[in-house]
């Protein structure tokens, strides 16, 4: 089945539905996920996306068999995993098991990926006779530094939870038990957060990290926020001694 997208509240989820073959994705989710994520953009009042997984395993990439319909224009697997990144809603993705292939490099396009003691991780590409499109290499050298980025591409290896945590892979690793309770806090801080100065912060930032910045763009998005609704309201809130009700204007 197609991955799914719902809504509540602030945050939307995507779900992948495909727990009997390791949720691996097939060339039609690729236009679907992008379709998806192009509904959470146009939803002014969704800051927070979660992407999660049906059965044991997160993800296990690309179906290898199909991988001729990988790199079809306007629906590659680059381009999909592009617009989680470019995602204007914070990202968190909930890697409660084993993410493989493809699928390491759309859960680093996440802002957040928080895992449980069950996950694990490898990028078989190599093994499998596979060169990685550019995207990816950019983004584990860019997340994960150089050093680690060509450890597990060139050597394969798999990594468990402790040390998807140690390299960066993960942002956040619970206990046993408490995945869902750390999701949902994380959440719901983020969806807590003045809107501008969310998305405006995310956008930036990963924009510096991949050396893309313009500084007059940071200047026009601090100018913007200095002159919001939403900074008095902050700035009302913490005098009052309560919660801010932000509306993003």
């Amino acid at each position: 089945m197609v991955p799914e997208l719902s809504f509540q509240d602030h945050i939307a989820t995507i779900m992948l539905r495909r727990p009997g073959v390791a949720n691996r994705l097939a060339p039609e989710d690729l236009s679907v996920l992008i379709q998806h994520l192009g509904q959470v953009n146009a939803r002014d009042d969704i800051r927070v996306l979660l992407l999660r997984a049906e059965g044991k395993y997160f993800c296990s990439g690309f179906d290898i068999s199909e991988v001729g319909n990988s790199q079809n224009q306007g629906s590659s697997f680059g381009e999909m995993v592009d617009a989680f990144e470019q995602c204007r809603a914070v990202t968190v993705a909930v890697v409660h098991g084993g993410v493989y292939g493809g699928a390491t490099d759309m859960a680093l396009a996440c802002d957040f990926r928080v895992g449980g003691p069950a996950a694990e991780m490898f990028m078989p590409a190599a093994r499998l006779g596979l060169h990685f499109y550019q995207g990816g290499l950019e983004r584990y050298v860019s997340r994960l530094g150089l050093d680690v980025a060509k450890r597990l591409f060139l050597t394969c290896e798999k990594l468990d939870s402790s040390e998807m945590k140690a390299c960066g892979f993960l942002t956040q690793l619970v206990p046993e038990g408490e995945l869902e309770a750390a999701v949902q806090g994380l959440a719901g801080t983020l969806a807590t957060m003045a809107p501008l100065p969310l998305f405006g912060m995310k956008k930036h930032l990963n924009r510096i990290a991949r050396q893309q910045h313009v500084g007059a763009e940071i200047d026009a998005d601090v100018q913007r926020t200095i002159r919001s609704d939403d900074l008095r309201e902050g700035g009302a809130a913490w005098r009052e001694k309560r919660a801010p009700k932000f509306t993003g204007r």
